[in-house]
């Protein structure tokens, strides 16, 4: 094992890495505030609508944020959101309008710093894996455009008819939901090369990491 110092921002992050080159196992990066400088989804929402269209569903939602303030169940806010600004659009258009806005936002969004770090578990062969509370829908053409080995996020539901029902299929992707997603994916003796996150919602993934980077990346494009 070796280590080595990566200067940015004011901050020393050490980086730790197998001396060898090649399979150097699961690394799990979260998305919003590690990978990206803020929401992805919330920033999807009011782009992708006009102002007053967004102030509206806002003001919609205020309910949902204040049920939030004693329960802070992110998930159910979340579905909120999702009823409110998504429910019946086909998938051909949410997904072309997603492209839109990775391709628009991703030099926006994306932390230098963190894809330096990307780069370099890519170099050692790691699969590397986006685990994120996100839709699905919304983070897929980040995932494509950073060359992930595989995407986990809270998953969107569609009807027979493919359009948005509002809800989700399964649960919200955020703590120990993480942990249970990877591991059917990877297997249930999973553990972790390395993973970064920066909220509660995160720990869990990193508690079976060797390598815990939390709230390490700090760069603005």
């Amino acid at each position: 094992m070796g280590k080595r110092q990566i200067e940015g921002s004011g901050a020393v992050m050490t980086e730790f890495f197998d001396d060898a080159v090649e399979d150097a196992g699961v690394v799990a990066f979260d998305f919003d505030g590690t990978l990206t400088t803020r929401d992805s989804f919330t920033t999807f929402l009011r782009w992708r609508t006009t102002f007053a269209r967004h102030k509206l569903g806002m003001a919609r939602l205020a309910p949902a944020a204040t049920s939030y303030l004693f329960d802070g169940n992110r998930g159910k806010l979340k579905a909120a959101a999702v009823r409110e600004f998504l429910a019946g659009i086909p998938r051909e258009q949410i997904e072309a309008e997603a492209r839109t806005f990775a391709q628009d936002h991703a030099p926006r969004l994306l932390r230098p710093d963190a894809l330096r770090t990307w780069k370099h578990w890519r170099q050692r062969r790691a699969k590397l894996v986006i685990v994120t509370a996100s839709p699905d829908v919304v983070v897929a053409p980040f995932a494509r455009g950073l060359g992930a080995d595989a995407l986990i996020a809270t998953e969107l539901a569609f009807d027979g008819s493919d359009r948005l029902t509002g809800g989700f299929m399964g649960f919200n992707c955020r703590g120990p939901e993480k942990v249970y997603r990877l591991r059917q994916v990877f297997g249930a003796d999973l553990r972790l090369k390395a993973a970064y996150g920066d909220t509660s919602g995160d720990k869990d993934m990193m508690k079976i990491a060797d390598h815990r980077g939390y709230r390490v990346f700090r760069e603005h494009p």
